[in-house]
């Protein structure tokens, strides 16, 4: 498919309209992920700056520094990972050609 085709099939100024209001609506969703059974909590907002971190006091009472980097690093992966399914969420009306953008 060529461009010519592409922009024949989609109003490119409707497309854009609807990047925008999804790149709005981002800005004001949160995501959480979290390890450890909510030992480590870490929160972000749509436009990914991280927003809050939470470690449970307990953690610090083990004094094993592997533990909380694994706690932390598990609990980014999960974060990035709602994040992802999150964004699929809010841009899943627009209609990206052959799933471009989506997976």
């Amino acid at each position: 498919m060529n461009l010519n085709d592409l922009m024949k099939q989609f109003n490119l100024g409707d497309l854009q309209k609807q990047m925008q209001q999804v790149q709005e609506s981002m800005k004001h969703i949160s995501v959480t992920g979290s390890a450890g059974g909510g030992m480590v909590q870490i929160s972000m907002n749509g436009i990914m700056e991280i927003t809050d971190v939470t470690i449970d006091p307990m953690v610090f009472e083990e004094k094993d520094i592997s533990m909380l980097q694994d706690l932390v690093r598990a609990a980014l992966n999960s974060l990035m990972s709602n994040y992802r399914d999150r964004v699929k969420q809010e841009s899943a009306g627009l209609p990206f050609p052959g799933g471009f953008g989506q997976q």
